[in-house]
């Protein structure tokens, strides 16, 4: 850039683009319309223009599990505050979200203005303390001469932290000049070095318990992903060769083709060959852990051994001592350096549980079960797709299916907001676009969580997002919520809608709709080259029974009913 000087609003979006985030979400209000001038300076970035702030959070929210960082902005009050389920969904789930917020101008907060948008008590701050409980760090601007410098800090710590940070930008300070030299020193990404004699006894300490181990696991969880340790899962695999299973959120944390790779575990409602394999292991080798409720079966984990290590991004424990601020990305890299001089040289690979992904054959007349369908998908898939399933049935249901090499996983089991996974589809799907734009974006959402967050599909249809499936599965309601309680109640129940109907609706340009309800039409379907190809975005609505769903839904249906009647 041959400019001394940019706004501070530029600078903002310089810094983002320069760690590849070309898309902001977010919707237009009278306190950030001129910051969002500013996206428009930078060449390759977009404005992604959503149908409001929820749906603006969930989008910023897949867009961060695809590239590592996004960022959302809002206006003051009104905007923010229709963010803070998306906002606090990231936070729990570990997703780096930079939430901009366009403020007042700064002397209207030191004047205390009765201004649109507030409480009417002259209180400026509320909304960002509100926020403080859902975010790693904050920043609320008011002196421009530290503002690049609080820009980059905020922006650090949603990438090493992998959590929301709130940003606050008064609207007359987005418009004052900063030097553009700044933009020269990139922002420093490098996480603290681990305490070295911590460390070294965390490593020495697990090397002990691996050269004890006869028969030891690797199970990786979902901040193994968000955490950006794949690379070292893998590794450690092919070090040990020790089976490796993965929880449901952390279905993608390795290649399933992997020859080490065992399935899912779900605790109890686990296949019965993979609980065996996981509890009967005599160590257990934990990656990034995010032990709730539907990741855990119930917190039914049933080990019949004490030695479980655990590495997370801040912390290491083993057994019952905790090493805080060992990190697992460099211990894992440390570990991997000896690992394998410290496994008992009589150490035998043990065959791995082998997942069943053929049904046997069915008349092509024979309605369609979503047993059928998740085993019958993963014929359909493709290496690099970015699969996303609804909390609900979908979510329980994906388990069952078979993900090829550098898929990424989208799913929300911990935080579980109905209707969250159409809005990270339209952000995963741009986030795609911009990776390479024949990489399939596959969403699979129930028919009522659908209609909390549709009109994302207008803003995919808008961007022309012809990457993008939308297999919609029609079971007449609440399907999840029947199975835990209320099985014939009316709150269950939705309004039918023409679904086939949305992306002409949305006026898709690019479109085809489907409609299927039997055997047969699913393998035409997936049996069909031109189908695969992702020209147009598509429309799938699947037809299932109304209680129709995947065995470990219904399981963990009945264990959360009962959880749900406990008394204390």
């Amino acid at each position: 850039m041959n400019m001394s000087e940019i706004t501070l609003g530029r600078f903002l979006f310089e810094r983002l683009h320069q760690l590849k985030v070309d898309t902001i979400f977010g919707v237009p209000g009278d306190f950030n319309l001129s910051l969002l001038d500013k996206v428009y300076e930078i060449d390759g970035m977009r404005w992604a223009g959503n149908a409001n702030e929820l749906n603006a959070g969930y989008a910023a929210d897949g867009y961060a599990r695809v590239k590592g960082l996004s960022a959302v902005v809002s206006t003051f009050g009104v905007g923010e505050l229709s963010l803070t389920n998306a906002i606090a969904g990231s936070f729990a789930e570990h997703c780096a979200v930079l939430n901009v917020v366009g403020l007042p101008s700064v002397n209207a907060q030191a004047k205390q203005l009765l201004l649109h948008h507030t409480l009417g008590n002259g209180d400026f701050t509320v909304f960002h303390r509100m926020f403080k409980n859902i975010s790693q760090t904050s920043a609320f601007i008011s002196d421009i001469n530290s503002a690049p410098h609080e820009i980059d800090r905020c922006i650090r710590d949603a990438v090493i932290y992998q959590r929301p940070v709130y940003l606050g930008l008064p609207s007359n300070l987005v418009d004052l000049m900063v030097p553009s030299s700044l933009l020269q020193t990139p922002i420093d990404l490098s996480l603290k070095p681990n305490d070295p004699e911590a460390q070294e006894e965390v490593i020495e300490t697990v090397k002990q318990l691996i050269s004890q181990a006869t028969n030891p696991v690797i199970l990786v969880d979902a901040c193994a992903s968000r955490h950006n340790c794949k690379s070292e899962v893998a590794a450690l695999v092919d070090a040990t060769q020790f089976p490796v299973f993965t929880t449901p959120m952390g279905k993608s944390g390795i290649n399933e083709s992997h020859p080490r790779f065992g399935g899912v575990y779900v605790g109890s409602l686990s296949r019965p060959d993979v609980k065996e394999a996981v509890e009967s292991a005599d160590l257990i080798l934990s990656v990034g852990a995010l032990l709730s409720d539907f990741n855990t079966g119930s917190f039914s984990y049933a080990y019949k051994t004490k030695n479980v290590v655990e590495f997370h991004s801040d912390y290491t424990k083993i057994k019952q001592a905790t090493f805080p601020g060992v990190q697992m990305k460099e211990a894992l890299n440390k570990l991997l350096e000896t690992v394998k001089s410290s496994i008992d040289s009589s150490y035998e690979p043990v065959p791995v549980p082998r997942q069943k992904l053929i049904n046997s054959p069915a008349p092509e007349s024979t309605p369609l079960t979503q047993e059928y369908l998740w085993t019958k998908v993963s014929s359909w898939f493709e290496e690099g797709d970015i699969i996303i399933t609804e909390t609900g049935t979908s979510a329980f249901g994906i388990v069952q299916s078979r993900f090829p090499n550098n898929t990424i996983g989208i799913s929300q089991v911990l935080w579980g907001s109905i209707g969250y996974t159409v809005g990270a589809t339209c952000g995963a799907a741009m986030a795609a676009q911009e990776i390479d734009p024949k990489k399939r974006t596959i969403l699979f959402v129930g028919d009522g969580s659908l209609q909390l967050t549709v009109q994302e599909i207008s803003t995919l249809c808008k961007w022309e997002c012809n990457n993008t499936y939308l297999f919609v599965l029609n079971n007449d309601g609440y399907t999840i919520e029947r199975l835990i309680h209320g099985e014939t109640a009316s709150y269950n129940d939705i309004q039918p809608w023409n679904n086939l109907q949305l992306l002409p609706l949305f006026n898709a340009k690019d479109y085809e709709t489907i409609r299927i309800g039997t055997v047969g039409e699913l393998n035409k379907l997936f049996a069909d080259k031109a189908f695969a190809v992702p020209d147009k975005i598509r429309m799938i609505e699947v037809m299932l029974a109304r209680m129709d769903a995947p065995a470990n839904l219904v399981a963990q249906a009945k264990l959360s009913e009962q959880t749900n009647a406990e008394s204390a």
